[in-house]
């Protein structure tokens, strides 16, 4: 509906009108539906109560017209409306498009349009708002800003940050490899030995794990695995038995080798201890209860630097604890990282507890496994020192320049002091002294992860080996040609 405030000529068709009704004549006839069709005004058009004269005493006629309402369309709406403004929420701020510019008004009277042009006009500026409308919605919803598929999946960008970027692990994918590479080189150790009884000689069979590493027929396990047998069945996983031997024990830990008559066998690949990350992934193969060979659990290294007394009364120390699952009958088998590489040998688990077990370090396994290759009989190196680990503690109880190391010095079984030097020893020929602070053996640093006994273990007796020693204050190196450990110690 226009907003002009001029009258419309009226509706040619539109016939409403009311008949003049005298003021005098109540009675006067009802409202005619039409003109009197014989009555013709001077120009010959019909006659109409508007067009002929008044006749006398007849009083003016009460005339009347009410246009027909015109129902609004909304095609119509006036273009100088605000359009309705899309909720805030759809808008990603970044990426917002400024929506397309819409013709306004300048004025509110605008020349009369014929109707036809009005709704093509507001048919055409709906479709192109609703066509801004679409898209600005398709923006936000992120659609228009998606990239476009693509069939080839794309290299990822190396990172060049100069420093050395961690390696991820797939857990899974890891045990499943580390299981088909290392598991021919794990047997099991069938022990048959004799138990004195009130009836007789009783023979007692125990089964215990080993791993090949050497393809020559060399078994590293437990000392307790072998002790007291006399028949030691060794079987592969390829289903052969073969006979062995044991070589040779460890004084100082629970290790032993035992020797097969078989070249060319399965080996497992020697791995390194020392650097060891608590949190790492191991793996741990074995036959558990005696029964189920080359069972493979995983886990990871809990923590460094265990000690613990045995159920036979035997301390062992610097162990590797693990929550791999280690039960009775993985005693002498391999503790492996995600390589496939020995990092250890199961030995131990905490009685009363669940999910604690112990390995021995490789590293310190090492030596006798080289000795035994050569033909040499197993032995342990000596210096003839006592000594204390250095801790915050003791440092700051002694008052010492350092917090770690190892202090030369000892004490007897009543607590009282004693000499850390013992006389004719290697550490006395080569010139340490008590109080000296041992701070580093060939380089490596003594400190809590690596102990004094711990890094003495990974060399062979004769090896001469560089000591650095905190003396006074001052820095001091010395050399000292290490012994043999004497048997009981």
């Amino acid at each position: 509906m226009s907003d002009d405030s001029r009258p419309e000529a009226a509706d040619p068709g539109d016939l409403t009108q009311r008949h003049p009704v005298s003021a005098n004549d109540p009675s006067a006839p009802a409202t005619p539906v039409g003109p009197p069709s014989s009555a013709v005004d001077p120009s010959g058009a019909p006659d109409s109560p508007w067009a002929r004269p008044l006749m006398p005493g007849e009083a003016p006629p009460v005339n009347s017209f009410t246009p027909s309402s015109e129902p609004r369309s909304d095609w119509a709406r006036s273009l100088d409306q605000t359009p309705p403004v899309t909720p805030e929420r759809w808008y990603e701020p970044a990426y917002e498009a400024a929506p397309a510019p819409v013709p306004t008004a300048t004025s509110t009277t605008r020349p009369r349009r014929s109707r036809g042009g009005s709704v093509v006009l507001t048919a055409v500026l709906a479709a192109i708002l609703a066509s801004v409308g679409t898209v600005v919605a398709l923006g936000a919803a992120g659609v228009l800003d998606r990239p476009a598929p693509s069939s080839a999946v794309s290299a990822p960008q190396a990172t060049n940050t100069g420093a050395t970027q961690p390696v991820t692990i797939d857990e899974q994918s890891a045990t499943i490899a580390v299981a088909a590479k290392v598991s021919p080189a794990v047997v099991k150790i069938t022990v048959t030995g004799s138990d004195n009884g009130n009836t007789g000689v009783i023979p007692a069979t125990g089964v215990g794990s080993g791993v090949i590493y050497d393809s020559n027929g060399w078994i590293l396990t437990n000392h307790h695995v072998v002790e007291g047998g006399d028949k030691f069945d060794v079987e592969l996983k390829d289903g052969r038995v073969l006979s062995g031997k044991v070589y040779g024990i460890d004084t100082l830990t629970d290790l032993a080798i035992v020797k097969v008559e078989a070249t060319g066998l399965p080996t497992a690949q020697i791995g390194e201890s020392d650097s060891l990350k608590v949190g790492q992934l191991v793996v741990a193969i074995g036959s558990p209860l005696g029964t189920y060979s080359n069972s493979v659990t995983s886990g990871i290294v809990s923590a460094k630097g265990r000690s613990i007394v045995t159920d036979g009364n035997d301390s062992l120390n610097n162990l590797i604890q693990t929550d791999a699952a280690i039960n009775p009958g993985n005693s002498g088998g391999p503790l492996l990282d995600a390589s496939g590489s020995i990092v250890g040998i199961n030995t131990a688990i905490a009685s009363n507890s669940n999910g604690i077990g112990f390995a021995i370090p490789i590293d310190i396994a090492r030596p006798i496994m080289e000795q035994a290759v050569a033909g040499k009989p197993l032995s342990r190196p000596y210096m003839g020192i006592h000594f204390q680990s250095i801790d915050r503690k003791l440092a700051d109880e002694k008052k010492l320049p350092v917090k770690a190391g190892a202090l030369v010095g000892g004490f007897d079984q009543n607590g009282q002091p004693v000499s850390g030097v013992e006389g004719g020893k290697p550490a006395d020929q080569g010139g340490i002294k008590d109080g000296d602070i041992i701070t580093a053996i060939d380089g490596k640093p003594i400190d809590e992860e690596h102990p004094l006994d711990a890094t003495l273990a990974q060399f062979s007796p004769g090896d001469t080996v560089t000591v650095d020693v905190l003396r006074d204050g001052q820095h001091v190196t010395l050399q000292v040609t290490l012994g043999t450990r004497p048997a009981g110690l």
